[in-house]
């Protein structure tokens, strides 16, 4: 005698709640490969932005160090406030002495060279090439420049200089910025600073 077994297939609410499962599995794995995918790429950035600024900053200061009068007999420091800085420098020692300006504007870090033209040597602001060196800078309300005479560390009364004295008082520069590629979480701020000492003005030479 032959025996048949009851082969029963699957119902259509099992096929449903199979299709139901599947697919929130599927928008799970769609949904961590976003988030991993997101996050990469704010780590990208924000490796991009912290390069960029520690790169400003080591190239800043190698160029403060050699400050020195520009070609037509200009003090080595033109202006000297806290988001803006100029100065005279051969930048590509080429024996002749660049306007070298760095500044933030907004959240960009920017760099701007003035060849000197003519004889006698004039620096005209038009011959301005511009660099954006860095973005996502927040300094806010905190200066990006600070300047020391020659008696710091030692005098903190009189330093960081006050605006009136630091054309004829500085001697170190420091810079200082803080990075972030996110606009409100001041807990991924990175804070780069450096202090860079002008050799043409050490008093003890």
């Amino acid at each position: 005698m032959i025996a048949f077994k009851n082969s029963r297939g699957m119902t259509l609410i099992e096929v449903l709640v199979a299709m139901t499962i599947l697919g929130i599995l599927g928008l799970g794995i769609v949904s961590l490969q976003y988030v991993l995918g997101k996050n990469q790429v704010l780590v990208i950035n924000s490796y991009k932005s912290l390069d960029e600024a520690n790169v400003s900053v080591t190239t800043f200061i190698k160029e403060i160090r050699a400050a020195k009068m520009s070609d037509n007999g200009a003090y080595l420091f033109d202006t000297l406030n806290d988001s803006e800085i100029k100065f005279y420098s051969d930048i590509d020692l080429d024996g002749v002495t660049e306007k070298v300006r760095y500044s933030l504007s907004g959240t960009n870090f920017i760099k701007g060279v003035i060849e000197p033209t003519g004889y006698p040597f004039t620096y005209l602001p038009a011959n301005e090439v511009q660099t954006t060196l860095t973005t996502n800078v927040r300094n806010g309300t905190s200066p990006v420049f600070y300047y020391y005479n020659s008696d710091w560390p030692e005098d903190v009364t009189n330093n960081p200089l006050a605006a009136a004295n630091r054309l004829s008082d500085t001697r170190i520069i420091k810079i200082y910025l803080i990075v972030n590629t996110l606009t409100n979480d001041p807990n991924k701020n990175y804070e780069l600073e450096s202090f860079g000492q002008i050799r043409m003005l050490k008093d003890n030479l």
